[in-house]
């Protein structure tokens, strides 16, 4: 049974969302709350497996429970919205980073058009992501040596490369900005999100960062110092002539963009020139592509668990032994930095 607690200062709302969820009879209502401060104080006390949550709240507002909650007792937390006061992309983007899921639009009611699918898209999303294995948000992440000892680092680095899959909105907020603000090379970013979001997210993003980051286009020249990002149903990889592939090839292992399809691209194109991170994120995208990376020489680091909110694709990437170091989110873009310093020559 999955108990869920459904967060939600609207009486007739929150009636709604019950009687949903109420549909199917492997979730059960562990409890409601009516805003954010009760959501954090019923998050510890009932230990529920999912938390629904609203975003405009009274007292605490949804995105301020999200990162509370993540923080001292992670719990998958869906983000059920209207989208008050902000763009739907811009409130995806942050309640994403905050550490929500995934964002899914409010049902309006019964007698409204498309009732029956949101209705399905809500249970069908609460049951996938009860499943989720969160881990504690951490706040200060500290910056602890290298697990694996000292790898020897590429020559000459010529790209960057990074994969995220669910955490990593809140992850590359924090990584991003620990860039040098003249980082020396390309970097190229998978990260699985949403239909619809990821522009918002690069928008998001981008008002932290001292570097560009932008969706790619097929076919651009990589300009060192700016940040890629795969653009919705496309693959992102890299071409011979250094210039941005994008792809609308089939899903690999159910993902486009994928993170093999980048990591595999990078393997062909820069080798042993290449620096890897593989995030927070459900499954193991990303590994196989690896491997060839790994095969080639390639740079690999791997999020530790401790700073992870879903340790998936960083530990499938360590368990099979293709990673040259594991370090915390911190640390991580201190690493990028030192190893980039390496690259003097032009791309």
């Amino acid at each position: 049974m999955i108990r869920v607690l459904v967060v939600e200062d609207s009486e007739t709302a929150r009636t709604l969302l019950k009687a949903i969820l109420q549909q199917d009879g492997a979730i059960e209502i562990a409890g409601e709350a009516r805003n954010g401060a009760e959501a954090i104080t019923m998050a510890r006390e009932l230990k529920p497996d999912l938390i629904t949550m609203d975003i405009s709240m009274p007292v605490v507002d949804g995105f301020a429970a999200t990162e509370q909650i993540m923080a001292a007792t992670p719990v998958p937390i869906v983000m059920v919205t209207a989208f008050p006061n902000l763009t739907e992309a811009e409130a995806g983007a942050r309640a994403l980073t905050c550490g929500a899921l995934t964002v899914l639009h409010k049902p309006l009611g019964i007698t409204t058009a498309g009732h029956d699918q949101s209705a399905r898209e809500l249970i069908e999303t609460v049951k996938a992501m009860a499943d989720v294995k969160v881990v504690r948000r951490i706040s200060s992440v500290r910056t602890t040596p290298s697990l694996y000892g000292h790898t020897p680092s590429p020559r000459r680095p010529r790209l960057m490369t990074i994969a995220a899959s669910i955490g990593g909105p809140a992850a590359l907020r924090i990584l991003l900005p620990g860039l040098d603000a003249h980082f020396p090379i390309p970097i190229l970013i998978v990260q699985h999100i949403t239909s619809g979001f990821i522009e918002g997210l690069v928008s998001w993003l981008a008002s932290s960062l001292s570097l560009p980051a932008k969706l790619a286009h097929d076919g651009e020249l990589l300009e060192a110092g700016t940040i890629y990002f795969a653009p919705d149903e496309h693959h992102l990889g890299v071409g011979s002539d250094f210039r941005a592939i994008l792809s609308s090839a089939p899903p690999i292992g159910g993902f486009r963009p994928s993170a093999n399809f980048l990591f595999e691209t990078a393997a062909r194109v820069t080798g042993c020139d290449t620096l890897a991170a593989i995030l927070t994120g459900m499954g193991d995208d990303g590994l196989e592509g690896l491997r060839v990376l790994k095969r080639n020489n390639g740079y690999i680091i791997a999020q530790d668990e401790e700073s992870s909110v879903v340790f998936g694709m960083p530990g499938a990437a360590i368990k099979a032994g293709v990673v040259n170091d594991v370090l915390p989110l911190r640390a991580i873009a201190q690493k990028l930095n030192l190893m980039a310093e390496r690259n003097s020559s032009p791309i």
